[in-house]
């Protein structure tokens, strides 16, 4: 008897928590990022001096 109170306990909180994570308003909203201003990496932009460094 014990077993299943504890258990149906437990289930039964865990329903809860998640039936209140669904129903919160700010769960779908989020600010975009800001964009880089000096990017690096892939999106870099190449240097105007010309040089290349693979000499």
């Amino acid at each position: 008897m014990i077993d299943n109170f504890s258990i149906a306990l437990t289930h039964g909180l865990l329903l809860l928590a998640a039936w209140r994570l669904i129903h919160r308003d700010d769960l779908d909203i989020e600010e975009p990022p800001e964009r880089n201003k000096d990017p690096d990496g892939f999106l870099q932009r190449p240097s105007s001096s010309g040089s290349r460094s693979d000499a």
